[in-house]
C-alpha cells in the first residue's frame, strides 16, 4: 500500500523534506529509481500509473514504504497542513 497527494496540496514541500524513502516529487520534476529517470506518462515498475503530477506533489507508489522502520506513522501524512495526503 501507498499514500497519494490530491489536488488539495498547497505545494508547501512539508512532505518531501521528511520522507525517508525520498518517495515524494516536485510538480513537473522526474522521479528515479534504480538508476532509471521517469517522467509524465511512465508506469512505475510495478505497474502502477497516475501518480505523477505536474500540479502538485506527488508519490512514487513504488518508493514509499508508509515509513515503516523509520517513524510510527507515515510522516507525509501527519505534517501535510492541507490534508492533502491520502492512502490509496
Amino acid at each position: 500500500m501507498a499514500y497519494k497527494v490530491t489536488e488539495e496540496c498547497i505545494n508547501c514541500a512539508a512532505c518531501s523534506s521528511d520522507c525517508p524513502n525520498e518517495a515524494i516529487y516536485e510538480p513537473g520534476v522526474n522521479w528515479d529509481m534504480n538508476g532509471q529517470v521517469f517522467g509524465e506518462g511512465d508506469a512505475a515498475p510495478s505497474g502502477v500509473t497516475g501518480f505523477y503530477s505536474d500540479e502538485y506533489y506527488y508519490i512514487v507508489p513504488d518508493k514509499c514504504t508508509e515509513c515503516q522502520g523509520f517513524y510510527d506513522e507515515p510522516q507525509c501524512v501527519s505534517v501535510c497542513p492541507n490534508d492533502a495526503v491520502v492512502k490509496i
